[in-house]
């Protein structure tokens, strides 16, 4: 058995840590978890008790929230440089911008998806303000280098890639160039193609 165990099911976010997993490069087991039952079973909710998938179980630990799961896997590998070193300007560039696509983004895609509208002076009330300022943010980290952290492939491009990739795919998101010339240097990781090619095998 590997250290490491993954709970996912195709069609969700655990798409996101297959493809931090195939990043990492350890050996990992794949748990393929059905909606419904099998994943509001007592014997998933004792590994998350959400009930939703990802999650997974590093040395016997269960780690579940796809963030926490992307930051957690560098951190445990420092070797493998998917997180910059303590000490370094660039970490704080790494928690800052993991922290903003786990809350503001996300908060703001999902928002858009289900069509919710707030009054122009309730804006303030929102995690992420006004499209405009996640925009100005986005535009921000992206300034850094290719990468969020600069030179430097690391989590955080797993993380707030994904969920730029996907705001964009599904007209979540505008596709303003800087996203988009970022988004296709990601396209490019053979670690996600791997991912992609895994995903597209299953639906034929």
């Amino acid at each position: 058995m590997a250290d490491i165990e993954f709970y996912t099911n195709p069609q969700s976010r655990g798409q996101i840590v297959h493809w931090m997993l195939e990043e990492l490069g350890e050996p990992y087991d794949m748990h393929i978890i059905e909606y419904g039952e099998q994943m509001k079973g007592a014997e998933y909710r004792a590994i998350n008790p959400m009930g939703k998938v990802p999650a997974i179980r590093h040395k016997g630990v269960a780690v579940t929230e796809v963030a926490a799961i992307c930051t957690y896997l560098a951190a445990s590998y420092p070797a493998k440089r998917l997180i910059p070193e303590a000490g370094s300007s660039k970490l704080a560039d790494f928690y800052r911008w993991m922290f903003f696509a786990a809350g503001p983004i996300e908060q703001a895609v999902t928002v858009k998806a289900l069509g919710w509208t707030t009054a122009e002076d309730r804006s303030q009330t929102l995690g992420y303000g006004k499209m405009e300022d996640v925009y100005a943010a986005v535009d921000l980290a992206l300034a850094n280098g290719p990468f969020i952290c600069g030179e430097e492939f690391t989590a955080v491009d797993v993380y707030m890639g994904s969920q730029l990739r996907w705001g964009v795919m599904f007209d979540m998101l505008e596709s303003r160039p800087s996203i988009t010339e970022y988004v296709a240097r990601l396209e490019a990781r053979p670690a996600l193609q791997r991912v992609n090619d895994y995903i597209n095998s299953l639906t034929g």
